[in-house]
């Protein structure tokens, strides 16, 4: 039986040279790759309590939702600025070139709602730090955060070290 590694494709000097990207649509295309993915992922969950599962655009909605699924949980996404229908509240990061901003609805996450993030990737982790920031100051506590991959020498989990933060495949290098 294949690992989940295996489903991985890394591309060395994309997007620029010296980096190793880890393509996720590799895993997602793939029915094995996508079902051991979501498993996975899902165990991390284990003994853990939550309310909602909260993914982030766009590969946190391929993950999140089929987690949201199985565990009979409701779902919310953050998206980019400008994408979302009704009342949002938003907030800034820092990007390695420029920033971004993110959004969700205000009325997504109630007070003392408990609240699961999932994404695919962390890197630096400024995007899941501002997701967690939208979370708080809608009164919602952050029980859980995961990752299909982690790049370690991002020093991502620095800015979520206040968080319970897990993923499947932890890369050490870019």
């Amino acid at each position: 039986m294949k690992k989940l590694e295996d489903y991985v494709v890394s591309i060395p000097d994309f997007p620029e040279k010296g980096i190793i990207f880890r393509d996720v649509t590799s895993v997602i295309q793939d029915k094995d790759g996508l079902q051991l993915a979501i498993n996975e992922m899902q165990a991390l969950l284990d003994g853990v309590e939550c309310d909602v599962i909260l993914g982030t655009e766009s590969r946190g909605f391929i993950f999140g939702m089929p987690i949201a699924y199985n565990l009979k949980k409701g779902f919310v996404p953050v998206r980019k600025k400008g994408k979302l229908p009704r009342e949002t509240v938003s907030a800034k990061y820092d990007l390695e070139y420029g920033s971004a901003e993110i959004e969700i609805h205000k009325d997504a996450i109630l007070p003392g709602q408990k609240v699961v993030i999932v994404d695919d990737l962390i890197a630096t982790g400024g995007t899941i730090e501002a997701t967690a920031k939208l979370v708080e100051e809608l009164g919602g506590e952050v029980v859980k955060i995961i990752f299909l991959m982690e790049l370690a020498g991002l020093n991502g989990r620095e800015k979520l070290k206040n968080y319970d933060v897990a993923s499947v495949i932890c890369y050490e290098g870019k």
